[in-house]
C-alpha cells in the first residue's frame, strides 16, 4: 500500500458543481484520491457553499477570488491567460506551510503553473490533459482566432510536458498520446485514461419511445463554438426535408453558440425544436431516454480529433443509436459498436446517417443495446478510469 500523499490538485475551472465539458472529471479523480487516504488540496476558482464541498470530498480548498472564473464568465480567454501566474503564487504560498508530495494539474491552463512549480518546489508533477484545449480554436472564425496564432498556441500546449520535464502525463485519448509522443515526450510516461461518465447517472433505458411518436434527435452538452456549426445546420436541413415531423432537442445551457444556431435553423421550413435549457447532470439521461437518435456533429479540428467525447459514451450507455463525425479518438473505440454510425465531416452525410437510424427497424439494433451499454459501463465508468489514473500517479510519486 503506497504511503499517504499530500497532493496539490490544480484546476482553472470551479471544482464543484462541475460546469460542463472536462470539469466533471476533476470531481471523480479527487474522490478516488481521497478514498485512498491522500490529503488533497484543491487550488481553483471560488465556488459556492465551500464548507459543504470540503466535507463532501474531504479536501482542503484554496480559492482564487481575484475575479470570476468559469466557462461562461465574461472575458474568459483573457482571464485564462493571466490565471496561471496567480495560481502558481497560491500554491507556492501554501507550500510554505504544507510540504506537498506531488502536484497534479487538470487541463493545460493549470499545467502552465504546475510546470513552473516543479523546479520551484522540487516535487513530482503529473499533468492531466482532458482535451487539447487550444485545438478547438481551429474552428473559430479567423478574425477571432487567426490560424498562425492558434497553431502557435497548440504547439505551446503540446510542448508543456517536455518544456518542464514533468514526471508523467494522463491523456484523454490514444490520438492525444500519439501527438505528445511526436512532440518528444516519452510514451512510457503517458497514461491514456480516456474520458468517462457516471454509470449510475446514465443507466440503460428501460422503455423505448412509443411507436407513432414524432422522432426526437437529441444533443446535450456545453454548446461551445465547435459543437454547432455548418455540419449540424446542413444535417438538420437534410433530415427536415425528408422527415419534417422530426424534433431536435438541445439539452444544456442556452449559450451564445446555441442561441445563434437556433436563430439560424429557424429559417428551415418545418424545423421543430425542444430546448429544455440547463439540466442537472443526474437528470440528463431522462432527456436521452425518450429520444430516438443522439448526435455528435463536431466540426473537424485537432481539438475534436483528440477529444474522447463524453456525449457518445453517454448515448451508448443509455442504449441510444448515435451518429458522430469521424473523430479519430472515439472512432477507434466505437468503430465496431452496432449503436454508432460515423458520418463524414459534412452535414449531408451526417443527416443521411440520422435518417438511416430513423428508418431502421428497432429489431435491427435493440438486441445490441444491452451489450453496448455493458461495455462502456465496465470500461468507461469514472471509477475504473480514475483508479487507473491514481494508480499511475502513485507509481510516479514512488519512482516506480
Amino acid at each position: 500500500m503506497p504511503s499517504k500523499l499530500r497532493i496539490a490538485f490544480l484546476t482553472h475551472e470551479p471544482f464543484y458543481p462541475p460546469s460542463g465539458g472536462g470539469s466533471a472529471e476533476a470531481v471523480y479523480l479527487v474522490e478516488e484520491m481521497s478514498r485512498r487516504g491522500h490529503a488533497v488540496h484543491v487550488f481553483g476558482p471560488k465556488i459556492p457553499d465551500a464548507d459543504h464541498v470540503v466535507k463532501k470530498f474531504n479536501v482542503t480548498l484554496h480559492q482564487f477570488q481575484k475575479w470570476e472564473m468559469g466557462r461562461y464568465a465574461k472575458l474568459r480567454n483573457f482571464k485564462y491567460l493571466a490565471y496561471p501566474f496567480f495560481l502558481e503564487r497560491m500554491v507556492a504560498t501554501a507550500a510554505q506551510e504544507t510540504k506537498f508530495d506531488l502536484i497534479f494539474s487538470q487541463h493545460a491552463i493549470s499545467a502552465v503553473a504546475a510546470g513552473k512549480l516543479k523546479n520551484k518546489l522540487g516535487v513530482p508533477v503529473v499533468m492531466n490533459f482532458p482535451d487539447l484545449l487550444t485545438g478547438f480554436m481551429e474552428t473559430w472564425p479567423s478574425y477571432v482566432a487567426p490560424k498562425p496564432l492558434v497553431h502557435a498556441l497548440m504547439r505551446y500546449e503540446m510542448s508543456l510536458p517536455v518544456r518542464y520535464a514533468v514526471d508523467g502525463v494522463c491523456a484523454i485519448s490514444d490520438e492525444f498520446t500519439g501527438r505528445l509522443a511526436a512532440r518528444g515526450y516519452a510514451r512510457e510516461k503517458i497514461c491514456p485514461i480516456y474520458y468517462g461518465y457516471d454509470a449510475q447517472a446514465f443507466p440503460l433505458r428501460g422503455q423505448l419511445p412509443l411507436p407513432g411518436q414524432s422522432p426526437v434527435v437529441v444533443m446535450h452538452g456545453s454548446f461551445d463554438a465547435h459543437h454547432l456549426g455548418q455540419i449540424a445546420f446542413d444535417a438538420v436541413k437534410t433530415v427536415v426535408a425528408r422527415k419534417p415531423e422530426t424534433i431536435f432537442r438541445f439539452v444544456g445551457r442556452r449559450t451564445t453558440g446555441l442561441e445563434k444556431f437556433l436563430q439560424r435553423v429557424q429559417t428551415i421550413p418545418g424545423f421543430k425544436s425542444d430546448v429544455p435549457g440547463f439540466t442537472p447532470y443526474a437528470e440528463v439521461s431522462k432527456q436521452l431516454a425518450s429520444a430516438t437518435v443522439g448526435i455528435v456533429p463536431y466540426e473537424e479540428s485537432a481539438g475534436t480529433h483528440c477529444a474522447f467525447v463524453a456525449k457518445i459514451v453517454e448515448y451508448v450507455a443509455t442504449g441510444l443509436p448515435t451518429v458522430c463525425t469521424p473523430l479519430k479518438s472515439v472512432q477507434g473505440y466505437f468503430k465496431n459498436d452496432p449503436l454508432v454510425k460515423f458520418a463524414g465531416f459534412d452535414g449531408v452525410s451526417f443527416g443521411n446517417k440520422i435518417l438511416d437510424w430513423l428508418d431502421a427497424p428497432t429489431a435491427s439494433w435493440q438486441p445490441h443495446a444491452e451489450s453496448s451499454s455493458a461495455r462502456v459501463r465496465a470500461e468507461l465508468d469514472w471509477q475504473p478510469l480514475c483508479r487507473k489514473a491514481v494508480d499511475f500517479v502513485e507509481k510516479i510519486q514512488s519512482g516506480i
